[in-house]
């Protein structure tokens, strides 16, 4: 058997009998987990120990124990990498059809993608769009440490996951002479277009466009958490009756009104002043939060996780209840939830007070806070 040609055993579909049957709540809440700052440190002094590889890669995934070995992610659709380059290593080309979001926790370095450098510090953030060629550089003097975050595990659970060590050519290579010939002759193209059928606006595409669909660009984008900083440091002078969360989304305007850096994900920075508790709230997009500076405490689904800087937790499975709170000092957190592709979905459902409806975000009108009464 080659790339063309697989093997398949004989097998035939079966029915599930579920008639006269109501609906049911099946879903398995995976049970939240807080990896300590000790337990990551041990392992980046693990992987900094390691001889250099051939492909320079230094890394570990942080797996939850409900995931599946085939889908080895931190939430169902969440994958997290921890990676690690001494001074003066580099990483071989690499290319993916997942997207991901790049968070530094230590030291600094740039990445060189889709042919931009990307200089970063601790605490930068930058996303990585998908089959784009990349590669990560440690020209600093310090041990780089990086967080990754994927949406390979749900491509994994859908058999579709393609990765590529050195890849040899870009996706899109540029057309000759010859085939820009072809795809300007007419009996190529559909010579009806586009039909509208019905009087609600359905209409019917030929395949002529359904194969050569409007493109995109989707570029990597960089956010130096100087910069983020000094915005997210004003939201303090929200006072103790602010009811939000005083937080900045990083948005890449391709996502549209998905409201996302990826197309998968949002990225949140969140300040939190000392002894702010907030809302219990629940929402359908699972929530990974990195805290990087500060400590507090996060209920959810009625159980309490003490936290610290440095570390990471799945702070929210999807559709639990749940709220965070600071102690005697400020927090800072990173927070990504796979709520773009829940919005794109329809199944964004999202409770921003417990005592009145949950709404389907980008579908219905969401939540207003009381910004316009707290503090400016």
């Amino acid at each position: 058997m080659n790339e063309f040609r697989k093997l398949f055993q004989p097998m035939q579909g079966r029915f599930l009998d579920r008639a006269g049957q109501g609906a049911r709540d099946e879903n398995a809440y995976w049970t939240p987990i807080v990896v300590t700052k000790k337990d990551i440190d041990a392992e980046v002094e693990r992987l900094a120990g390691l001889p250099q590889t051939a492909n320079g890669r230094r890394e570990s995934l942080i797996v939850h124990p409900l995931a599946a070995a085939n889908a080895p992610g931190f939430a169902p659709g969440i994958q997290v990498k921890l990676s690690v380059l001494k001074p003066g290593e580099k990483t071989a080309a690499f290319r993916h059809n997942a997207t991901e979001v790049n968070f530094c926790i230590g030291g600094s370095g740039h990445t060189l993608i889709a042919g931009r450098r990307i200089g970063f510090a601790q605490y930068d953030v930058w996303n990585h769009p998908s089959y784009a060629t990349y590669r990560h550089v440690n020209d600093g003097k310090d041990l780089q440490v990086r967080l990754t975050y994927s949406n390979a595990p749900l491509l994994q659970h859908m058999q579709v996951y393609l990765p590529e060590d050195e890849p040899s050519a870009e996706l899109h290579p540029v057309e000759d002479a010859e085939e820009k010939a072809r795809s300007s002759d007419p009996r190529r193209k559909s010579p009806y277009g586009m039909i509208r059928i019905g009087a609600e606006g359905g209409m019917l595409m030929p395949y002529e466009i359904l194969i050569n669909p409007q493109t995109v660009e989707s570029k990597p984008l960089h956010f130096p958490w100087k910069e983020v900083k000094r915005e997210l440091d004003k939201l303090e002078a929200l006072g103790k009756d602010y009811v939000g969360r005083r937080l900045y989304m990083m948005y890449n305007p391709v996502t549209g009104r998905t409201n996302g850096v990826t197309p998968n994900f949002f990225a949140t920075i969140t300040i939190r002043p000392p002894k702010i508790v907030d809302r219990p709230h629940r929402h359908v997009s699972a929530a990974i939060n990195y805290y990087f500076h500060g400590e507090g405490y996060s209920m959810v689904a009625g159980n309490r996780y003490e936290w610290k800087a440095g570390d990471l937790m799945l702070s929210a499975p999807g559709w639990a209840v749940h709220n965070h709170a600071s102690y005697d000092d400020h927090v800072y957190e990173l927070t990504i939830q796979d709520q773009p592709l829940n919005i794109y979905m329809e199944s964004l459902l999202w409770q921003e007070d417990l005592k009145k409806p949950a709404a389907l975000l980008g579908s219905q009108p969401g939540f207003e806070t009381n910004r316009n009464k707290a503090a400016a």
